[in-house]
């Protein structure tokens, strides 16, 4: 029955929101435009402000709802820490879209809300900040991922959970590798100047 409520929490991880914001309100896929990625920065240069609201505040709810789907399988911090972790495999790799998903930033963040709220203000924090001062959404999620795992540790939760963050944050880092070597040869896209092609 555990196995079983694992499947069902990277199941509820791999709802892919954008992809069904898409459809619904352009009648498209998601995937063919843009950045071909299913996130909320993609929906907001392809769909505009509206929609990519409600593709971050889906992805952040699945995260969120898949750590308390853990929770239930037991009370235990290793089920809350894994539960977190398969909503972020669930949105990178969803069996919905052949395993081609989004990059996980939304989703750690329901996800680690969920788990260590106060390590999610600095994280946010970060990426605001980073957002604001160099419109680089990849650089901010990259670097708010490292604020969440030093936030988890600074504010003493359970090492099981800043493990999970550390394994997230590798993740999220890794998914957005394309966009490092963007950044790193000046060609990463700002936000607020349209699609990305790649």
């Amino acid at each position: 029955m555990r196995a079983l409520g694992l499947v069902v929490v990277y199941l509820i991880g791999s709802i892919p929101v954008g992809f069904l914001v898409a459809r619904a309100a352009g009648g498209f896929d998601i995937r063919g435009k843009g950045s071909g990625n299913i996130g909320a920065t993609n929906v907001l240069r392809t769909l505009g402000p509206i929609f990519a609201v409600l593709t971050l505040v889906g992805d952040i709810a699945k995260g969120y709802v898949a750590v308390r789907a853990a929770e239930v399988i037991g009370p235990e911090p290793m089920w809350g820490a894994t539960g977190a972790l398969l909503a972020v495999v669930g949105n990178c790799w969803p069996v919905f879209l052949r395993f081609k998903g989004g990059k996980g930033v939304a989703t750690a963040l329901g996800a680690f809300l969920a788990l260590t709220p106060r390590a999610i203000l600095l994280a946010a924090g970060v990426w605001i900040v980073l957002t604001a001062a160099f419109r680089y959404v990849s650089l901010a999620s990259i670097l708010g991922c490292v604020g969440l795992v030093f936030g988890a540790w600074f504010f003493g939760y359970s090492p099981l959970y800043t493990g999970a963050a550390a394994c997230a944050a590798v993740l999220i880092v890794w998914r957005h590798h394309e966009n490092v070597k963007r950044l790193l040869s000046g060609t990463e896209r700002r936000l607020g100047e349209g699609a990305a092609t790649g």
